[in-house]
């Protein structure tokens, strides 16, 4: 049997609409298409009730988890046989709810539990094995506090520094004058990070880009500052 039953943190039981497709006989996609117009009649947002699972080849898929009235209603369009079989797994899957060690009895229930396991292993490796090439090259530029000088920002952007600091400047991210001071509101939202250095004996404020302000910056950059593209 298909692996469907998740229980919420508030104990609220669902079933998915792979469980329904397993029991009725029915394609999921047809499942999937009977649930998306009963919530559209319903005036609900889909999307609450869909969730992302992987396939036997490793591929994102879409199921939607409804609970036990959304299933009930879902239902009362297809025939009593079908119904009957519906119910009857319902009511035996509230039975592990108030008895969570008979799950361990039941083997399409511990099939389900080390499958979402397997899907959160895998789904993480993958979002890990994506992030790596970008993740390393962000982590060329950056020192060892976590902060980007503005050149070396620029450069993880592929941005040339001359013009990405006359960009800032263009912005009014920096008060007047020769030292590139952030703006308060701009440290304040942790776009940047202001330290002090000494230089030739004068404690000087050195400006930097935190994380979270070149994941600001990224989306924002004009392309004709960028390598490659003219000034």
């Amino acid at each position: 049997m298909t692996d469907v039953i998740i229980t919420t943190a508030a104990g609220a039981l669902t079933m998915s609409s792979r469980e329904i497709a397993d029991l009725t006989g029915k394609r999921h996609p047809d499942v999937k298409r009977d649930i998306e117009k009963m919530l559209a009649d319903l005036e609900e947002d889909v999307s609450k009730f869909a969730h992302i699972y992987l396939d036997t080849m490793n591929r994102q898929q879409t199921e939607y988890l409804l609970d036990r009235e959304l299933t009930e209603t879902l239902l009362l369009g297809y025939s009593a046989p079908l119904r009957r079989k519906v119910l009857a797994r319902l009511r035996e899957l509230e039975g592990m709810v108030a008895n969570p060690a008979s799950a361990l009895n039941d083997p399409s229930s511990l099939r389900k539990l080390l499958l979402d396991n397997v899907e959160k292993v895998l789904a993480l490796e993958s979002k890990i094995d994506a992030d790596k090439p970008k993740t390393s090259f962000y982590d060329a530029y950056i020192n060892s506090d976590g902060l980007y000088t503005l050149q070396n920002a620029a450069r993880s952007m592929n941005c040339r520094p001359n013009l990405f600091v006359r960009w800032l400047k263009q912005k009014y991210m920096f008060y007047q004058g020769t030292a590139l001071v952030p703006r308060v509101q701009y440290i304040q939202a942790g776009i940047f990070e202001v330290k002090s250095e000494i230089v030739d004996d004068k404690a000087r404020p050195r400006s930097y880009i935190t994380a979270k302000g070149l994941e600001y910056f990224v989306s924002r950059v004009p392309e004709e500052i960028k390598i490659g593209r003219a000034a």
